[in-house]
């Protein structure tokens, strides 16, 4: 986009989107479903470990407030301006042009990084399922990994009910094997026969219990991904049955659900598996980025493939949702002329943004084979950068909505809160935790990816 390209923000007459397609329970799916709950705690669990060890738990918490905060501010952007670009919409709306371009595509650029990482952890994981252990940059998971992007592609441009429906079954699968997780580890530490039991301790919870400020704010990006993912119903906000109210809601209750799901299974793992780093301790760098692989036979035994089956779905259901709010916030930038017209067409029959679809799975597949064969390791660290470009475009989301209502937040208390300082605050620590970790990011030791002997 030229400099002396203008984005116009007049409010188009609909883009075409099935309208009133989603309640609230299907959005609240949907949000829940774009995280991928088991995927998440899976890519990031041993990580928070490494980085800041017991206090695991109290990160997941921390982390949990600005997420409510940002909530707070999509929330109250929606019921002003109901629209599936969201942060682009918004940010261009409060500061102009500029702004609200770079958080459109750093909406875009986390989309396309994430999709590389559920389609290599499903392929992986489903090839495991069936007795391969192949090495990342195996050509049949490569393979397998495009296939599960081109098929979830194809879903959500088929249309978002269908979607909706698929979400409800692959969702209800996820919590179960969590719920089976659960339950086994605790009747495992109960009976003694855990591979390192540890009692629950309440230092686990104490925010003031850090030893390392590097590793906390580690710890906070990571959280901030395993999070990440409930704005989905936001930009799904033009197909809801109640565009102002619904979307809003579903984010705030997609959040608090999270929350009581990573902090209580964390708990559960470290009372299973201690902490140490031999075996299947979650403090064994070799198990970081595949816990459950690491003890499922010794959980569950014959039964173990319930985890691997969990996280497949898990990943292929994220790699459908996660499609849709990129796939519309880039519709968005093409219906306000910020990219190319053709971005704005919506399937006459489906009433989806078919282009945009399209281009988010091509691009993405791109993206996952080239990186693939440059470094085995990049997509593992592309999981620690991916935190900056969320961190980013919320932040920049909450500032929007303190500028946006600027002239409003002396009309009552309730403004004041949810339209000024909830998400002021909000916009800082995560805008706080963006510079820290780009600072610590830029140490040359930092992270696993090696390319040409660098």
């Amino acid at each position: 986009m030229s400099a002396t390209t203008p984005i116009h923000l007049e409010r188009p007459d609909g883009k075409g989107l099935a309208s009133g397609s989603l309640g609230l329970w299907g959005s609240t799916v949907i949000g829940l479903a774009s995280t991928a709950p088991v995927y998440s705690l899976v890519a990031t669990l041993g990580f928070v470990v490494l980085a800041v060890g017991a206090q695991a738990p109290i990160a997941f918490i921390i982390a949990f407030v600005p997420m409510l905060l940002i909530a707070f501010a999509y929330r109250e952007l929606n019921n002003a301006v109901p629209d599936c670009g969201t942060t682009f919409t918004w940010g261009t709306k409060a500061f102009g042009p500029w702004v609200g371009w770079m958080g459109g595509w750093g909406v875009a650029v986390a989309g396309m990084v994430v999709l590389a990482n559920l389609a290599q952890i499903a392929s992986v994981y489903f090839w495991s399922l069936i007795g391969f252990d192949l090495e990342n940059n195996d050509w049949r998971i490569i393979l397998v990994a495009v296939l599960f992007i081109a098929a979830m592609t194809w879903v959500s441009w088929r249309g978002v009910e269908i979607g909706e429906r698929i979400q409800n079954v692959l969702l209800g699968i996820q919590y179960l094997a969590l719920a089976i997780f659960v339950v086994a580890a605790l009747w495992q530490f109960f009976a003694g026969t855990a591979p390192d039991p540890t009692p629950f301790d309440m230092e686990w919870l104490n925010p003031f219990g850090f030893t390392s400020w590097s590793g906390f704010t580690e710890s906070i990006l990571l959280a901030l991904f395993i999070y990440w993912g409930w704005d989905t119903c936001l930009a799904l906000n033009e197909e809801t049955k109640d565009p102002k109210r619904i979307p809003g809601r579903a984010a705030l209750l997609t959040t608090v659900i999270l929350l009581f799901t990573y902090v209580g299974v964390t708990i559960a793992a470290m009372m299973y598996a201690g902490l140490g780093d031999t075996g299947t301790g979650l403090g064994n760098e070799a198990n970081a980025d595949d816990f459950f692989l690491a003890i499922k036979d010794g959980l569950l035994g014959p039964f173990g493939w319930v985890l691997v089956v969990a996280v497949i779905i898990s990943a292929i259901s994220s790699t459908q949702t996660t499609i849709l709010p990129t796939a519309r916030g880039t519709l968005a930038m093409g219906v306000y002329r910020a990219l190319p017209a053709k971005f704005k067409d919506v399937h006459p029959t489906y009433k989806t943004p078919s282009f945009s679809t399209i281009v988010m799975g091509v691009v993405a597949s791109v993206y996952y084979v080239g990186m693939t064969l440059i470094s085995d390791n990049i997509l593992q660290d592309s999981i620690l950068s991916l935190g900056l470009a969320i961190a980013f475009y919320y932040a920049i989301t909450g500032f929007a909505c303190v500028w946006y209502f600027r002239k409003d937040l002396t009309t009552s208390a309730r403004d004041f809160f949810f339209k000024g300082l909830f998400p002021l605050l909000g916009g800082l620590m995560l805008a706080g935790a963006f510079v820290q970790s780009a600072i610590d990011m830029w140490d040359v030791d930092y992270g696993y990816t090696v390319l040409f002997g660098i």
